[in-house]
């Protein structure tokens, strides 16, 4: 990672055709993903079924996602967050993606640190996510953060075995 990374930015998906045909490009450059989670065929990623799921996102109470993008304006993640949980009242992530060929440069660290810090100011103890159960890197990755695994259970979406984590914000 540079030693001065180029800031994030982090604003509301306004659904224009061109920023769901990044969001496309973004979702295609993770096909491991896509194959382990199964919504999409990684090969055929869909632009109307992706922006049918991502306003499905935001048509949730508490729902949104938030586009990241680089200094330069480059699309450099994809966040879905629920503010509060209806079953534990804590912020949730549902998604946070980084484009494929960004793996492993410390854009997905400084998108969870955005995340972590908004629901930090907000005086908020915790935050969760789940982690599908057949997707170790992932694991590894939120684990590296300093999330623990507090639950085992299957989606509700999907019904695919995950592994609920938590991270204190206090």
């Amino acid at each position: 990672m540079p030693a001065h990374p180029e800031p994030l930015s982090l604003r509301p998906l306004a659904f224009t055709a061109e920023e769901i045909r990044e969001v496309v490009a973004l979702y295609a450059s993770n096909p491991a993903y896509w194959r382990a989670a199964g919504e999409y065929d990684p090969e055929s990623i869909q632009a109307a079924e992706v922006e049918a799921d991502l306003k499905g996102e935001v048509a949730t109470e508490g729902g949104e996602v938030l586009l990241a993008r680089d200094g330069g304006g480059r699309l450099a993640g994809i966040v879905c967050l629920l503010d509060r949980h209806p079953k534990d009242g804590l912020p949730w992530i549902g998604l946070l993606m980084v484009d494929g060929r960004s793996r492993r440069t410390g854009i997905g660290r400084r998108l969870a640190g955005l995340v972590e810090e908004r629901f930090r100011g907000e005086g908020l103890s915790g935050i969760r996510l789940a982690v599908l159960e057949n997707n170790p890197d992932a694991l590894a990755f939120w684990t590296s953060l300093g999330w623990y695994e507090i639950d085992r259970r299957q989606d509700l979406a999907h019904d695919r075995p995950c592994v609920v984590m938590h991270k204190p914000l206090a």
